[in-house]
């Protein structure tokens, strides 16, 4: 499953280069100690007690599913029958299964052979989501066949089996009915054993109407008239392999495709709404490469005869990796070749890319339990940048999976209410909550770091025996380390890997002390607790900047190394290519060496990016000043790559929010705009010849973030282009609207806000209705701010959608984020109620209140969930309140010198 990014904070581990003086060390404790003071104090130091929760009784399980199902996309509700061939291991008189939201009328059970046994009870334990089926004399071990007729609701909450609300080309109001099942959900479409290590085979029949298109997991075998109605039809599926129920799926509405095979003979389909076949070309070709990749690159075929990927108008996640239907929110694979941007095509490219590659590793082979998510999303996570490298060598996707995967992960694995990549869960509102940048973005970093110290060739062989040894079955990540370390011959499970994954924030602060070719390397606490930690370090020079000079293996608390034939003009980079994950911190003297490597560009992209992501984070961590960092983020004058001036305006985005509660935010606004013009001037506005896709995405980058400076050019041009656009003489690009609707709102008044409104209402493509939401709440008067906000619950917006209308307005400006903090609290009972059971509701919370920075909001926030259980987002809420403390404490430490350096600066510069 693909889950949208999440926002940044602060992260701790961290490499020191230079000798530091004791006073550093001491400060790194008490700031630990006096945090989690400060977190005990508000009663956020730990996360509440886990709920109780028992597995399902191993004593009868599933062999197989005969499943039909009859949906009413009028009425909204759905009658099934169910014939489950099933196994009882152990004589007893109950079955017991998950069940949530359905009626059971009739239930039975037929040894094979003997006569059927009705069930004489049906006792719904509606907080764990179990039924157990009572039987009046005993089931003896055995097969036989159980039987169940129940009915159920087409519900409206993107979860189960649901129903979505579309728009017929000739304008009326349809609905599709649809599936979504991870983590938990499988249950609320028909009884089940809904784990994922409980797999079975499944045949699934639809009876649906006969103008709907019925898709399922595997292809079509049979379709006939359904006896009692005229109007339907009865669509039989071929059986499909052993699987895990989280992976079942079934879609009923009206749908155009396009098709073709891939080279390995796999017939490829992409669903769309009716009218805009066109508009699945694009992710049609990028599956049909994919495809063989991944087969290639396992050395394991595909192994179903088709796989259909399809756009969900209302689809709560990025997309969903059901074996043979991959199910999309719309932006996530549609692309119109007019009107699409370049960011949306790399998205869609990822997307698919993560999908595909779980059709092996999550679906051929599945996590035992949820405790193992990591192994399906960080693979995923990581694999899916793999795939896109090969099939889009232009994206130079590596570099931005630092920004993207890298460094978010980094930041969340520094709260104290951040969790390990591998965490017990239990109860389903646990589940939830692990679907975060822990589980995809750490675990993708893992994997980049493991297969970096193996190397491609021993990490294929290993991937290979992993799939094969256990294809069709469940494993853990012990498996997983045996395979690799057979197949490379390195002691993968003795590394200390385990610690990667069992352990977070690694409160370890590594001193390295460069002293004529000599490195001390030791270790020293950041807390109360220090695990030890086994780290990869690679070390690099001027040189030659993209080979390692140095590898080794940090396997103790002390090391003395040696670098042969550095010369003092040299500059000496630790972690190429920003693959191991922890932070580095450098003495003034090489931090200052590094310098001319930034402005001179002789240091790769990559470990430019990183360089400034891990100052950024030091500085937010109280360890060296945020002066420094600004200081650092001018030598990037002459910075070429969009990746890294992506990186640096999130940064700087960060760093303007926590500014916007001082008087001096116009003051960070000018430094903005000195540091994006001269790239602003260099690119311009228009594309030039032999331009291509990276120019793209950092123009828009660019001019966005110039405009929202209030840099008077870039306004101005952006109000004449936004003009011309509306009055339809000359329609701007797609790569330039988000910049200048973004510039136009937020240096506009209520006729600007009107027309976007009257644009988005216009807008046939859901990528431009989300691009207009995405910037309202750049909108700065109070009355248009509350005029967005009431639009986001609008019947204009889709349900998944006004999550980030509302984390837009929270983003957009200080008053936006008192405005949309009390927006939730008016409005929580519809909001928890749309959202209730999901990760959206999760992201709701996170958007809306992390860019506060006084300790009270703190408290304010946690009260106010007291009292208002959110139980699958307990953990974001922790992580929420705990940041909030950290942007508070940032603030008091930095906010002065911050503004006397601004102060300086701008004295210093010549007058225009």
């Amino acid at each position: 499953m693909w889950l949208a990014a999440a926002a940044p904070s602060l992260a701790r581990r961290l490499l020191f280069l230079g000798p530091p003086p004791p006073p550093l060390l001491l400060l790194l404790f008490s700031r630990s100690s006096r945090r989690r003071r400060r977190l005990h104090s508000l009663g956020l130091a730990a996360m509440p007690e886990k709920r109780p929760f028992e597995r399902l009784p191993a004593d009868v399980s599933p062999i197989n599913y005969s499943l039909c199902l009859k949906p009413d996309l009028l009425d909204f509700t759905f009658e099934g029958k169910l014939e489950a061939a099933a196994q009882v291991r152990q004589a007893t008189n109950q079955i017991v299964m998950n069940c949530a939201d359905i009626d059971i009328i009739t239930a039975s059970y037929a040894p094979e052979g003997d006569e059927e046994i009705h069930a004489t009870g049906f006792n719904y334990q509606n907080e764990d989501e179990k039924v157990t089926l009572s039987f009046p004399s005993t089931l003896q071990t055995g097969t036989g066949t159980l039987k169940i007729d129940f009915v159920g609701e087409l519900n409206d909450k993107m979860k189960g089996f649901y129903r979505s609300k579309y728009t017929t080309p000739s304008g009326e109001v349809r609905y599709a009915a649809v599936t979504q099942f991870e983590a938990t959900d499988a249950r609320r479409a028909f009884p089940c054993w809904d784990e994922p290590a409980i797999k079975a085979t499944f045949d699934i029949s639809l009876v649906v109407p006969k103008d709907r298109v019925a898709l399922s997991n595997m292809n079509v075998i049979d379709r006939k008239p359904y006896p009692d109605d005229e109007n339907l039809v009865e669509v039989k599926f071929a059986r499909t392999p052993v699987m895990s129920t989280y992976l079942v799926a079934f879609v009923v509405g009206e749908y155009d495709f396009v098709e073709t095979r891939s080279k390995d003979g796999v017939c490829v389909r992409v669903y769309t709404p009716v009218g805009k076949a066109e508009q699945g070309k694009f992710a049609l070709e990028v599956a049909a490469k994919t495809l063989p990749f991944y087969k290639d690159y396992f050395n394991v075929p595909y192994p179903l005869p088709k796989i259909d990927l399809i756009a969900i108008a209302d689809f709560a996640a990025g997309a969903m990796e059901n074996w043979g239907l991959v199910t999309y929110r719309e932006t996530a694979l549609l692309i119109d070749p007019k009107n699409s941007c370049s960011s949306s095509r790399q998205w869609v490219a990822l997307v698919v890319g993560h999908e595909l590659a779980h059709q092996w590793f999550g679906n051929l082979v599945t996590m035992e339990w949820w405790t193992h998510l990591w192994l399906n999303e960080g693979f995923a996570s990581w694999i899916e940048y793999l795939c896109v490298d090969h099939c889009f060598p232009e994206y130079d996707i590596w570099t931005q999976f630092v920004s993207a995967d890298y460094t978010r992960a980094q930041e969340l694995d520094a709260l104290d209410n951040s969790h390990p990549i591998e965490v017990s869960v239990g109860h389903p509102s646990e589940v939830d909550e692990i679907f975060d940048a822990i589980s995809y973005s750490k675990g993708a970093s893992v994997i980049r770091m493991l297969h970096d110290y193996i190397g491609d060739k021993d990490f294929k062989k290993g991937m290979n025996m992993y799939l094969t040894k256990f294809q069709q079955k469940n494993a853990a990540t012990e498996d997983l380390w045996e395979s690799l370390e057979n197949a490379s011959g390195k002691p993968i499970a003795a590394l200390g890997l385990g610690s990667w994954l069992e352990q977070h924030h690694s409160s370890l602060h590594l001193t390295f002390c460069l002293s004529q070719c000599k490195i001390y390397l030791f270790f020293s606490c950041l807390g109360e607790d220090c695990p030890q930690w086994m780290v990869p370090i690679t070390i690099s020079t001027s040189e030659d900047p993209n080979q390692a000079k140095l590898k080794i293996l940090m396997d103790k608390p002390e090391m003395n190394v040696v670098l042969k034939n550095v010369k003092p003009d040299q500059w000496v980079k630790l972690n190429l290519g920003t693959v191991g994950f922890y932070r580095t911190q450098y003495s003034s003297a090489m931090l200052e060496s590094l310098l001319p490597g930034i402005r001179d560009l002789s240091l790769p992209p990559v470990d430019r990016l990183g360089l400034q992501n891990d100052l950024f984070s030091l500085a937010r961590a109280g360890i060296i000043s945020t002066v420094e960092v600004l200081k650092v983020m001018e030598a990037f004058v002459n910075e070429p790559n969009y990746t890294v001036w992506s990186d640096l305006s999130c940064n700087l985005g960060i760093l303007s929010t926590l500014l916007s509660h001082t008087d001096f935010y116009e003051e960070i606004q000018e430094f903005v705009k000195d540091v994006f013009s001269p790239i602003g001037e260099r690119l311009g506005w228009d594309p030039k010849p032999g331009e291509g896709h990276l120019d793209a995405l950092l123009r828009g980058l660019v001019l966005g973030k110039l405009g929202k400076a209030g840099h008077k050019a870039t306004l101005e041009e952006a109000r004449r282009r936004f003009k011309d656009h509306v009055e339809g003489k000359q329609i701007l690009s797609a790569d330039l609207r988000s910049p200048v609707y973004l510039t136009v709102l937020k240096h506009g008044d209520g006729t600007t806000l009107d027309i976007m409104l009257k644009l988005h209402k216009q807008a046939d493509m859901q990528e431009e209705k989300n691009r207009i939401e995405r910037v309202l709440g750049a909108t700065l008067l109070p009355d248009l701010i509350q005029k967005v906000l009431t639009f986001a619950l609008s019947e204009e917006v889709r349900p998944q959608d006004t999550v980030s209308v509302i984390g837009g307005v929270a983003g957009g400006s200080k008053h936006g984020r008192k405005a949309a903090w009390k927006f939730i609290k008016d409005n929580w009972e519809e909001l928890y109620n749309r959202y209730q059971g999901g990760f959206l509701i999760s992201r709701l919370i996170k958007l809306s209140v992390e860019g506060f920075a006084v300790d009270k909001m703190a408290g304010e926030v946690k009260a106010f969930f007291e009292s208002h259980p959110a139980p699958s987002a307990e953990r974001t809420v922790q992580q929420c309140c705990e940041n909030i403390l950290l942007n508070a404490a940032w603030l008091k430490r930095d906010a002065e010198s911050i503004h006397q350096y601004l102060l300086q600066r701008k004295a210093s510069l010549p007058t225009v």
